[in-house]
């Protein structure tokens, strides 16, 4: 089992970047892939990006490809997503998740578990 808590979050202007930290408990952090979702309000919990175990493989949502960048540290048992380009419609409570599967993956029901999310709000 592995905990996941979100930071990084934050207001922050259109063309603004933000970096969003992701830290996992225990040492099995290397055999989750992992995950950043969001939410906005009154909307469902949607992908943004994914990365494999070791981090070679990575896919994006189409919105933000270009944008959003994913990465892990393995050492460090943290994953980050790296925002710039920022844009109102990005504004959301981001979610990040692991699932065992080596395999990447974009629906809410193929990750097992989930942090508490961080919001971010981007203004016009």
């Amino acid at each position: 089992q592995v905990q996941l808590v979100e930071s990084g979050g934050g207001l922050v202007q259109a063309g603004g970047s933000l970096r969003l930290s992701c830290a996992a408990s225990g040492r099995t952090f290397i055999t989750y892939t992992m995950a950043w979702f969001r939410q906005a309000p009154e909307k469902e919990r949607e992908f943004v990006a994914a990365i494999t175990r070791s981090g070679d493989y990575t896919n994006y949502k189409d919105s933000v490809k270009g944008r959003f960048t994913i990465s892990r540290d393995n050492a460090r048992n943290t994953v980050y997503l790296q925002m710039n380009s920022l844009k109102p419609e990005d504004t959301a409570v981001y979610y990040c998740a692991a699932r065992s599967s080596p395999v990447l993956a974009t629906t809410t029901k193929s990750y097992n578990y989930w942090g508490q999310g961080t919001q971010v709000t981007v203004s016009s």
